[in-house]
Order: structure tokens, then C-alpha cells, then sequence
């Protein structure tokens, strides 16, 4: 097997593991780590020969755009301060925690590696968090932390681990310097994220395509990653920038296929990119333990005090963090998103798994320093990292799904069928209201407007039922059911349509363009 063959069954395992992992009830990319980890020891699977400095470039970007897709602005500056408490604050104190620790446990480990390995191991994983999470029924205040803490925090750690790597490399270091990078590295990322998500706005709006829409959607985390890094930026905080940028002033609410086209691609790009970035951690099992030289038991050692720390130093950070951001609710705000329970505080601590920003920072750390030696500690350092995220990834990832149960957080359906309620009226008064402005302006026949007016009522009620009063809602279920009867008999007639249309493709004399072009107005009509 080569390299090329390794990364289609990575791809392949991506795509399978999302249902097996259903079946079973274990997070997807728990699973690909175990299967990463089989292949790893299996003597036809090479080993994985990825240059470091592509790590960084070639994961995070796809991974962290797909992200905010989840997101919005709003949610961000609503939650600023919890996110503040627990991607600033966090990140710092367990990035002290742990490169005090390793320091002291690991010999002659440098105080600048032991910075860099506390910053690639403090950042939790968004990715892991929210497919554990996500599938679980959480609280959906506790995914939004999730998914905002995971986003930041991957922005602080990797500022930090840039500054301790080149403290390292180069053998130097100052407090001023460093203040100063970080504050540079921040205002780039800003400019570049911004202007690359006005530049990308105002090209998806003269390309009007969506297969086109999508390409340029692909290069734009890319672009402004490698731009931002070039300019001494945050490339993390610049794709972020631009991704937020995109969703909020992006959006065409009548560009309905290419809104389904473009989530389709990036669930796809999202699901393909961590496939292999978890299957990446298992596989580099194996390279890891061939850098034990016959010191593994030590080494297994240093990670598990480091495993302690971190996941030690997580809980008693959030105890006193989540009191302290109840108490600034309660006293100011009325939409911030944080947990209300000790219970929804402890699935917080315990969903605090390590993944793909800590492996690819490990494997992106240099091979040399300035002066052309060896980095310190590099075997040490990936040999811990590697304990770390399997450590929190595996064993947090196969039991929070118990925790949860045993604690019984439960996400509150009340809350969200009240949301649902309310944008159910809302989209029945402004259906209601545009046909009251059409018929001001226009003359329709009394039958026509009635047929409107109820359907702009119905599409209201089949989000939520709940806005049809007592008395209508039995007539209402009826109506329901009889327009389902109806639009199954349409989805049979449909199918019949489109396979005697792929049958004519096979003829002699047949065109696969018209065809397709044929085709493709059939799906369309029965997407509508």
C-alpha cells in the first residue's frame, strides 16, 4: 500500500464510519482514531509521510470555515464573555499548567518547548465536541459554547504556539517582542479576513453560478490562511474572520440551490477532512512509539501527569468561570448562552477532548532550530501530545455519552418549539404581508387570493402546528394528510418520469446533454 492508496481508505473510513458510528452509538471520530490506530499496526500500511509545515495549511482551514457555517455573529457577541473565559483565559492558564509540568517531569526539556506543547494541547477540539455532542440531545446553549470555545481557542493556542516555536527555533526570547507579534498577528488576521470576505462577497454576486459560488466558497479559507500567515497574520483568526464575514452578509434568502448545493459541499468537505485528520492521529500511533526508544513506560509517565493537568485544570477553571459568568448574567444580560447547572458544567468539563488543532500542531513542530540542531524535545513532546488527545479523544469521547445519561442534560424542547413557534408566525405575517402589497398593486381574482392567503396560513402550520387554534387543527390535520397523499403519489410519478429519461439516455441517437439538461429540470421540480 503507498501513501495515495492510505489516503482513499482514510476518505473511505470518513464516509463509513458516520453510519456505523450511528448504529453503535459512538462519536465518528472516535472511530476513525480506533481505525487509524488498527491500520497503524498492520505491517502493509506505511507509515505517513506528511511535511510537517503542510499540517497547518491543509487541515484547519476546510475545518474551521465548515465550522462557522454552524455559527453566526450574533451568537459570538452575545456569548463574548464566556467565550473570553474560556478560549482566552482557559488556553493561557492551561498552557502555564502544562509547560510548568513538563518542564519539570521531562529532562532537559527547554521552558519555550514546554510553552509550545501547553499551546497544542490546550485548545479542545471543536470538531470532536460537537459531533459528540451534537448527536447527544445536549442543551443547545451547550453546543453553542462548544462550538464558539472551539473556534477561539484554536486562534489563541496556535498564536501562542507560534511565539514559543520561534522562542525555540531562534534561542531567543522577549516579553515586548512577543506582546507585540500577538498584537500584530491579531490586526492582520482582521484585515485580511475582513477585506477577503468583502472582495469574496462581491464575486459571488457577479458570478451568480453556484457551481462557480461553491468553487470560490473551496479557495477562500485557503487563500486567506496562506495570506494572512504570509503578512505575519493569524491564519486561523483570518479564515475565521472571513467565514463570519461571509455568513452574515453572504447570504441571498432566494438563492435556494445554491444555499442546499453549498451546505451539501461543505458537510461533505467537512465530514471527508476529519476522517482523516482523526484517522491521521491513529495512524501516527505508530510513528510515535518508534520514538520511545525503549523509554515508553517513562514516557507514558509524562503524558498521563500531563492528561491529569489538563483535564484537571479544566474543571477547576469552569467551576469558578461558569459562577462568575451566571452571576454577570444575572445581573446584566438576557440572551448570553451558558450552562445553568452544575450537571450542564460537568458535560462541559468532560466534553473537553483534544483532536485535529493538537495533532496538527504537534506534527507541524520543526525538524531543526536556527543554529541547524535538532528542536528539543520534538520526540518527547509528540509522544505526550499524542497521550493527550488519545488520552481525552477516546476515553471523554466513549463515555460522555453515559455521562449524559447518567446526569440527565437534556436539551429544552420547550425553548426551542417556542423559537419554532415564533418563526412560524413570523413566516405566515410576512407571506401574508407581500400579498397584501401584491394585491394593492395588482387585481387577482377573489378564488386566487384566498388560495394564497391560505397557503401563506399552511406554510406557517407545517412548521409549527401549534399556530392553528383548536378549532382548525383537526381540519388542518386532514388537509396535512390528504397533501401528503398527494405528494407521494407526485414523488411516484416523478421517479417514473426520471427513470424512462435515464433509460433514453442508453438509446441509439440519444444526446446526454439534452438529457441531462432534461433531467435536471425533473429534480429540480421535485426538489420544489
Amino acid at each position: 500500500m503507498d501513501q495515495l492508496a492510505l489516503l482513499f481508505a482514510l476518505l473511505l473510513g470518513a464516509v463509513v464510519t458516520v453510519p456505523v458510528g450511528q448504529r453503535l452509538g459512538l462519536p465518528p471520530p472516535v472511530l476513525m482514531t480506533l481505525a487509524g490506530i488498527v491500520l497503524a499496526f498492520l505491517p502493509f500500511v506505511p507509515n505517513v509521510e506528511l511535511p510537517p509545515e503542510f499540517i497547518l495549511p491543509l487541515l484547519l482551514p476546510p475545518l474551521l470555515y465548515a465550522a462557522v457555517q454552524r455559527t453566526s455573529w450574533r451568537q459570538f457577541t452575545a456569548n463574548v464573555r464566556p467565550i473570553l473565559l474560556l478560549a482566552v483565559a482557559l488556553v493561557f492558564v492551561t498552557t502555564a499548567a502544562v509547560a510548568a509540568v513538563a518542564h519539570t517531569v521531562v529532562p532537559g526539556l527547554p521552558i519555550a518547548a514546554a510553552v509550545a506543547l501547553g499551546a497544542l494541547v490546550a485548545p479542545p477540539d471543536p470538531v470532536a465536541a460537537t459531533a459528540v455532542a451534537g448527536s447527544l440531545g445536549l442543551p443547545r446553549r451547550l453546543v453553542s459554547i462548544l462550538e464558539g470555545e472551539g473556534l477561539f481557542n484554536d486562534v489563541t493556542a496556535i498564536v501562542l504556539y507560534h511565539v514559543a516555536i520561534a522562542a525555540a527555533v531562534t534561542g531567543t526570547f522577549s516579553w515586548p517582542v512577543a506582546a507585540g507579534e500577538l498584537v500584530l498577528s491579531a490586526v492582520v488576521a482582521l484585515a485580511v479576513g475582513l477585506a477577503l470576505g468583502w472582495l469574496s462577497n462581491k464575486l459571488m454576486g457577479m458570478l451568480g453560478d453556484a457551481t462557480l459560488q461553491i468553487g470560490l466558497t473551496m479557495m477562500v479559507p485557503f487563500v486567506s490562511y496562506v495570506l494572512a500567515e504570509e503578512l505575519k497574520g493569524s491564519g486561523v483568526l483570518a479564515v475565521l474572520v472571513t467565514a463570519l464575514f461571509l455568513a452574515e452578509h453572504g447570504a441571498d434568502a432566494d438563492d435556494v440551490m445554491g444555499r442546499l448545493a453549498g451546505n451539501t459541499f461543505w458537510q461533505i468537505v467537512d465530514t471527508l477532512v476529519t476522517g482523516v485528520a482523526f484517522g491521521l492521529i491513529g495512524l501516527e500511533l505508530h510513528n510515535v512509539f518508534g520514538t520511545a526508544d525503549g523509554r515508553e513506560w517513562q514516557m507514558i509517565g509524562w503524558g498521563a501527569a500531563v492528561v491529569a493537568v489538563v483535564v484537571g485544570v479544566r474543571l477547576l477553571w469552569l467551576l469558578p468561570a461558569t459562577w462568575l459568568a451566571k452571576r454577570l448574567h444575572t445581573l446584566r444580560d438576557i440572551d448570553e448562552e451558558i450552562p445553568v447547572s452544575w450537571r450542564e458544567t460537568v458535560v462541559m468539563w468532560w466534553s473537553g477532548m483534544r483532536g485535529v488543532a493538537s495533532v496538527a500542531l504537534a506534527l507541524a513542530i520543526p525538524l531543526k532550530t536556527q543554529d541547524g540542531a535538532g528542536f528539543p524535545g520534538r520526540e518527547e513532546i509528540i509522544f505526550i501530545a499524542f497521550s493527550v488527545i488519545l488520552g481525552t479523544l477516546v476515553v471523554q469521547g466513549l463515555t460522555l455519552p453515559w455521562l449524559v445519561q447518567r446526569l440527565g442534560v437534556r436539551a429544552d424542547t420547550d425553548t426551542e418549539r417556542k423559537l419554532e413557534h415564533g418563526l412560524a408566525i413570523r413566516v405566515a405575517k410576512a407571506a401574508k404581508r407581500r400579498l397584501r402589497e401584491i394585491e394593492e398593486v395588482e387585481e387577482l381574482p377573489e378564488d386566487v387570493s384566498e388560495r394564497l392567503l391560505r397557503g401563506a396560513y399552511e406554510m406557517g402550520a407545517r412548521i409549527s402546528p401549534e399556530i392553528v387554534d383548536d378549532e382548525r387543527r383537526e381540519w388542518f390535520a386532514k388537509r396535512v394528510d390528504r397533501m401528503r397523499t398527494i405528494q407521494r403519489i407526485q414523488r411516484e410519478m416523478m421517479s417514473a418520469a426520471r427513470h424512462e429519461v435515464l433509460a433514453a439516455r442508453s438509446e441509439p441517437g440519444a444526446d446526454p446533454e439534452i438529457v441531462d439538461r432534461v433531467l435536471r429540470h425533473l429534480d429540480v421540480r421535485s426538489l420544489r
